[in-house]
């Protein structure tokens, strides 16, 4: 049973990936398509289109072939310095804030604190 199920997983994998790749090989051949229209100038917007399926059919075919996508080092440095930012305009507003507080601290010295009069409750006996 156990030869079964792992040879039924094995057949529906390689049939997954027959799939893709005929996919595949179809996009290919719809964005050489594209590319041939628009070289001739038959379609005026269709370049754009074509670029991106292109872009789109070599990112398939690397998944397919076990290749890992590249890392977005750009939007990566971008992120940290956007943090960086943020963390330091967080920082001077708080240091700004906290000497503020030392101004004010020197009138709470001269705030009275007074008790007040709490009724008797059952529980106070």
């Amino acid at each position: 049973m156990f030869a079964s199920t792992l040879t039924d997983s094995r057949d529906r994998a390689e049939r997954l990936a027959g799939d893709a790749w005929e996919q595949l090989l179809s996009l290919a051949d719809s964005a050489k398509y594209a590319g041939r229209r628009t070289a001739g100038g038959a379609l005026s917007g269709a370049g754009g289109a074509a670029d991106e399926t292109r872009r789109r059919a070599a990112l398939a075919f690397d998944a397919l072939a076990g290749r890992r996508a590249p890392v977005p080092w750009a939007w990566l440095v971008a992120a940290a310095a956007i943090g960086a930012a943020v963390g330091w305009a967080a920082g001077t507003a708080s240091r700004a804030a906290i000497a503020r507080m030392g101004d004010s601290a020197d009138r709470v010295d001269d705030l009275e604190f007074v008790e007040a009069d709490r009724m008797r409750s059952s529980l106070d006996r």
